[in-house]
């Protein structure tokens, strides 16, 4: 009898089992599957991101070192003779204040005098620029070096005026044929030859 007892004294529970396999509820297995969802979710996005941000960077420093290359830094030419640097202002000027610009960087105005150094300088200057062209009081044009006209590159009808004395390169139009006579008073950049 103290068997009985004993069993009728234990208090019937819910046991549960743990070696079994466990049946989760159905909320708990759609809760996991929208955190597995959005886990795939964020990474995609910070993948996508990152590949973004990585190919703007190569595209700001390829447009930098475009930019520094054509427009600010000083741009090598060899020719026969050895090396000759360029360098084109960032300021508009006249063209006696854009020589003296040039003069205070130990150069002078560039002078074109071939058809390949034509063609290289309107390949890279993309905006108007004075060169080392200018009229002299007896109508005669002349290199600031003193140097002969031999060869010209003028846009067709050019030289125009009578009161334009200066001569510009202006690459919007022809590449090779741009060579543009304006007053010598008119504010544009310049190009330098050292």
């Amino acid at each position: 009898m103290e068997i009985e007892t004993i069993y009728q004294n234990v208090k019937h529970t819910d046991v549960k089992d743990t070696h079994g396999p466990q049946i989760q509820s159905h909320s708990q297995d759609e809760g996991q599957a929208q955190k597995k969802r959005g886990s795939k979710c964020l990474v995609l996005m910070t993948v996508i991101l990152g590949l973004i941000c990585v190919v703007l960077l190569v595209f700001i420093i390829f447009q930098h070192i475009t930019i520094t290359v054509l427009t600010e830094s000083n741009v090598k030419l060899k020719e026969d003779s050895g090396k000759v640097l360029f360098s084109k202002s960032n300021e508009e000027m006249n063209w006696n204040e854009s020589r003296q610009y040039c003069r205070d960087r130990g150069a002078d105005l560039i002078i074109i005098n071939t058809e390949e150094k034509q063609k290289f300088i309107s390949s890279f200057i993309k905006e108007r620029v004075w060169i080392g062209l200018s009229e002299e009081n007896n109508g005669n044009l002349t290199w600031v070096d003193n140097s002969p006209l031999d060869q010209t590159f003028w846009y067709n009808g050019e030289p125009s005026s009578f009161h334009e004395n200066c001569i510009e390169l202006d690459p919007g139009r022809d590449p090779v044929n741009n060579w543009n006579d304006l007053p010598c008073s008119w504010n544009i950049k310049c190009i330098c030859e050292k």
